[in-house]
């Protein structure tokens, strides 16, 4: 083992049937063989999974939710660093990256570094923005349009041609097929993610996504495409196998390229059966099927560590294809005495 110690603190631990990046990173840092790498949980719920796989994760904390603001994020990260003297911190959640941003010189007086974009660069590729960054970039994309108000909602679906895609602005996709449907997930987003609700042009094809990792300099460091196989009603992938296409190297490499991004990310395009692609959604952090990755030969996360701690990291040249994942669900079994000690104390 390496005598490089780091320890390392991450967001995202849901292992649901929506999962969150955070175990698939873990698992890619515990794969290490040049550094001694330590895992820090950073969780929102108490019944978060990742809390209590301590094969991973030595040690969790509760934090406060992104809407808690920046000063409540902060104090929390403070005494958490008292405790750990984390080395770095890589937040998993799209929602919690504005805070972490802001907060990177403040983290960094403590001793805690991040790799992640800039505000800039994060509001460029917002669901919200991206349909003019498409544009802007001779990107196909599907036409998406912005509604703060059932009534302008509805008077479009009277209109609209269906299918279409209602989303949310944070996270969540539903296909709709008629008006009532359509105010229906209207409502529901609304509640759960707030206003504006975006609606977007269906596009029927294959789903590729392609997860990345830009050095902040314009320079990709990894990319892999894969091909869902199979996908769950709430529209994750559940199986996915590792694909060879340099179509979808040359967008990943352009893209990186316009946005000069800095840190991990994820490319999700629809293929046509004609062979047109669309860029549906660019998501500023790893995908939950990261360590799908690593199984072929790019390392991401922990190329993620290397340049965050100032470690030489060259491009990732190659990866292998027909590698494939398929997600499974089984009943982790711990004691209520760990449930009870993250529910009152916090940590675990």
């Amino acid at each position: 083992m390496s005598d490089k110690s780091f320890k390392i603190g991450l967001t995202g631990l849901n292992a649901i049937d929506s999962p969150g990046p955070g175990v698939g990173v873990a698992r890619c840092l515990k794969d290490a063989d040049d550094l001694d790498i330590e895992i820090i949980g950073l969780a929102y719920e108490t019944l978060e999974p990742g809390i209590y796989l301590h094969d991973l994760i030595k040690k969790s904390y509760q934090v406060p939710y992104p809407s808690a603001g920046t000063e409540q994020v902060f104090k929390r990260l403070s005494y958490i660093q008292s405790k750990e003297q984390l080395d770095l911190i890589i937040p998993n959640f799209d929602a919690e990256l504005w805070n972490y941003i802001k907060l990177t010189p403040q983290l960094k007086e403590i001793g805690i570094r991040t790799f992640m974009p800039s505000l800039e660069q994060l509001d460029k590729i917002n669901k919200l923005n991206l349909d003019e960054f498409a544009r802007n970039n001779d990107l196909p994309s599907p036409s998406t349009k912005k509604f703060s108000s059932l009534d302008e909602l509805e008077e479009f679906g009277r209109e609209a041609e269906y299918p279409l895609v209602i989303k949310g602005k944070f996270y969540e996709a539903f296909i709709v097929y008629n008006i009532a449907q359509l105010a229906y997930y209207y409502n529901k987003l609304n509640a759960k993610w707030g206003l504006p609700v975006l609606v977007q042009e269906f596009v029927d094809g294959n789903e590729i996504v392609i997860a990345g990792l830009g050095d902040g300099n314009g320079n990709l460091i990894g990319a892999v495409p894969l091909r869902k196989l199979f996908i769950t009603d709430k529209g994750k992938g559940w199986a996915g196998v590792v694909i060879n296409d340099p179509q979808y190297l040359d967008l990943a490499e352009k893209i990186n390229k316009l946005l000069a991004w800095k840190g991990g990310f994820e490319i999700e395009l629809t293929r046509k059966d004609n062979g047109d692609v669309f860029l549906l959604e660019i998501n500023p952090r790893f995908p939950a099927w990261i360590y799908t990755t690593a199984a072929a030969g790019q390392n991401m996360p922990l190329a993620l560590v290397h340049m965050a701690m100032g470690m030489e990291q060259v491009p990732f040249q190659q990866y292998e294809t027909g590698k494939m994942f398929v997600r499974y669900s089984w009943d982790h079994i711990t004691d209520i005495s760990e449930f009870q000690k993250i529910s009152t104390l916090g940590e675990l």
